[in-house]
Order: structure tokens, then C-alpha cells, then sequence
């Protein structure tokens, strides 16, 4: 069996039940943490759906909080999520806010690990989770 995220009536992932539960509670772990709603609503009868707008927000978010981590530990649990949420918003047709994902600039790290992990280009950093979602995705049934 397997469950539908659609947004609207375009279905953009149809995971098996065992994926679809994991990832539910990975979006309720990154809601708590990011304090924002994700868009992504209950599955019901096997369907979820997505609300664009909110979706948007919350990656964004996601991927902002995602390039402040130095945490190696961090960045490796969360780097999966965040590719998954890439090709669920590219499917969803959107686009991302990539120019306001930064390193913090202000001091607001928090959970930094000493020695720190390396801190790579905007550029370098988008292109490879932009690579890792890519590769994500052909594993992603529609």
C-alpha cells in the first residue's frame, strides 16, 4: 500500500505506508523546531494534501535553519529530510527562496559543535543538497 501527497489534484509523492509514517514524523519534529506549520496536512484515507503557500514558507524556513547549522550531527540527520522537502517543493512547481539562506551573520547559531563543520559557499552548499535532492527524487514515486 502506499499513501498520496497531492497538492491540489497533482499527487508529487506516493510513498509506501512505512516511508509515509517516518516522514510524517519528521515533518512534526521540524514544525516543533522551526516553530512554523508546514502545509502538509493529516493523511486521511491515505491522502495528504499540501498547501502551497505554507509549504513555501516552511521550507524556506527549513532550508535557512538547514545552511545556520554547523552541527555536523545536525546537518547529517537533517540533510535527507531537506532533500525530500526539495523535491516535494520542485514538484509542487515551487520556487524557493535560495537568496535569503545564509549563514548567520548576527551570532544566532545555536547547538554549534566544537570544532565547528566546515562552513562551504552558498553556491557549493545549494548545489550539492540541490544534487542530493535530484538523486533523492528518482527514488520518489509520483
Amino acid at each position: 500500500m502506499s499513501q498520496y501527497y497531492d497538492v491540489g489534484d497533482e499527487t508529487v509523492w506516493s510513498p509506501s505506508n512505512g516511508a509515509s509514517l517516518l516522514f510524517m514524523s519528521q515533518v512534526g519534529v521540524y514544525q516543533e523546531e522551526l516553530g512554523l506549520p508546514s502545509g502538509i496536512g493529516p493523511v486521511q484515507a491515505d491522502e495528504c494534501q499540501i498547501d502551497p503557500v505554507v509549504f513555501k514558507e516552511f521550507v524556506d524556513a527549513l532550508l535557512a535553519w538547514h545552511r545556520r547549522t554547523t552541527h555536523a550531527v545536525m546537518v547529517a540527520l537533517s540533510e535527507g529530510f531537506v532533500a525530500t522537502m526539495l523535491v516535494l517543493a520542485e514538484r509542487a512547481g515551487i520556487e524557493l527562496n535560495w537568496q535569503s539562506v545564509g549563514p548567520a551573520e548576527d551570532g544566532g547559531l545555536k547547538d554549534v559543535q566544537v570544532p565547528a563543520a566546515p562552513v562551504s559557499s552558498e553556491a557549493a552548499w545549494a548545489a550539492a543538497l540541490q544534487h542530493k535532492a535530484r538523486e533523492l527524487g528518482r527514488f520518489m514515486a509520483a
